[in-house]
């Protein structure tokens, strides 16, 4: 039971608070964020949530001040997000917001009836946790516009970045790791490094002196994994950060970097585990087709009857290659006797691929649809392919595309943080 609740604890620790429409006491004023407030009734009730789940994960609890502040700046950081979104017109209508929490309840193998009854019994609300779902989605959807769709990939950084990789290693071996920010304002002073650095010595010396990463991550990291222990996850070396990636590749599981200076303040990655991957290997099939389309004069029993002959015909010993020549209506394979080739994973549409699948080498199919009309299909032969190369590019491309997003997020959140008018009034 609490597996669940782990899985999903982070949408909860990450879930914003609910500011406008507030019709249950306000007791206080914890921040005024903008044109809005966080009511220290709201932010009991999520300092209450993360310390349910920093208990479930049996990590230690920071002290309540530290706690208090760590939450507080995240409300408000997503109460920011939040209004802009709102100011922009994204929303999150219930149709998409139940189909996303039936599909959260599915992936655990529960109705959602007993989901909802399970998140309960743990002492979560449900009606919170259903909003602050939408509001991740919201999130999702901002980040989407303002961060991922400014990124463009060229051939020419694909092939630096694999040429790079080369020296450092496999691109697909993975790291799993924490990481700690000890933060700076932007455009600092001489003396607001000074003062930063102090601080993140600090905390490097408690690290060398034997203290728990998850613990001084929790109770220090302004990052925005925090309340997470610090914790980042597995990550392939290529999705690593540029600043990171050069120190993580030589450590040991169990290490922790020295301070690593970057425009946003100190950072301390720790290595928790490391595993190495294997060659990408694919099976493509060499697969011939027929295909023929319903029209005016030819209905779908027609062209299905007729896909049954030509099948008859196939079976009994009549060439493949001329009757696919002869009837098929896909053109371009037809002048090949119906031949698509070595066909890889993917390459296919689904209903196609599916069919093909289920076959055994020199089967014929049974009529069936796709897309594009009827077809019956024969598997002549099937291979194993070494495809790492072709992988490793299109592996480049998305860790690439992972590696600014993370860098363009956290500059991007930092200014909206740094031109919101914010007052935090919670003692």
């Amino acid at each position: 039971m609490k597996q669940i609740i782990i899985l999903f604890g982070v949408m909860i620790l990450s879930a914003p608070l609910l500011v406008a429409a507030k019709s249950e006491k306000i007791d206080g004023i914890a921040a005024v964020v903008n044109d809005d407030i966080i009511t220290t009734l709201e932010l009991n009730s999520q300092i209450n949530n993360i310390k349910t789940q920093l208990r479930t994960q049996n990590a230690q609890l920071p002290p309540e001040n530290i706690l208090r502040k760590q939450v507080l700046e995240r409300e408000i950081l997503k109460q920011i997000q939040l209004q802009l979104a709102h100011a922009t017109g994204i929303r999150i209508n219930d149709n998409e917001l139940n189909a996303t929490l039936s599909r959260i309840a599915e992936q655990n193998n529960v109705s959602l009836r007993e989901f909802r009854n399970l998140l309960e019994s743990e002492g979560f609300k449900f009606p919170e946790f259903r909003e602050n779902i939408r509001d991740d989605m919201i999130l999702a959807r901002l980040r989407q516009r303002e961060v991922n769709n400014r990124i463009t990939i060229s051939d020419q950084e694909i092939q630096n970045f694999l040429a790079t990789q080369a020296t450092q290693g496999n691109i697909d071996d993975e790291y799993n790791i924490s990481h700690i920010l000890i933060s700076a304002p932007e455009a600092a002073s001489a003396e607001e490094i000074e003062k930063t650095l102090a601080r993140a010595n600090k905390v490097l010396d408690k690290l060398n002196s034997g203290a728990g990463f998850q613990q001084v991550a929790i109770s220090n990291s302004d990052g925005q994994n925090a309340l997470e222990g610090g914790k980042l996850g597995w990550r392939k070396a290529g999705q690593l950060p540029t600043l990171f990636s050069n120190i993580v590749i030589h450590m040991n599981p169990g290490d922790h970097s020295e301070l690593i200076r970057s425009s946003s303040g100190f950072h301390i990655i720790k290595l928790n585990e490391k595993r190495s991957s294997e060659k990408h290997i694919i099976v493509q099939t060499l697969a011939r087709h027929i295909l023929l389309q319903p029209n005016e004069l030819n209905t779908e029993m027609d062209i299905i009857t007729r896909l049954r002959q030509l099948r008859e015909r196939i079976l009994a010993g009549d060439s493949f290659e001329e009757i696919a020549t002869s009837h098929s209506e896909d053109r371009t394979s037809a002048t090949q006797g119906g031949s698509l080739g070595w066909v890889s994973p993917g390459q296919m549409v689904p209903q196609f691929e599916s069919a093909m699948d289920s076959l055994k080498i020199s089967e014929v199919s049974e009529p069936f649809q796709s897309q594009f009309g009827w077809h019956i299909v024969q598997v002549q032969d099937r291979r194993d392919v070494d495809n790492s190369e072709q992988f490793s590019k299109n592996k480049a491309r998305e860790f690439i595309r992972q590696r600014k997003t993370d860098e363009i997020a956290e500059t991007w959140l930092r200014q909206l943080r740094e031109e919101a008018f914010v007052e935090v009034k919670d003692q």
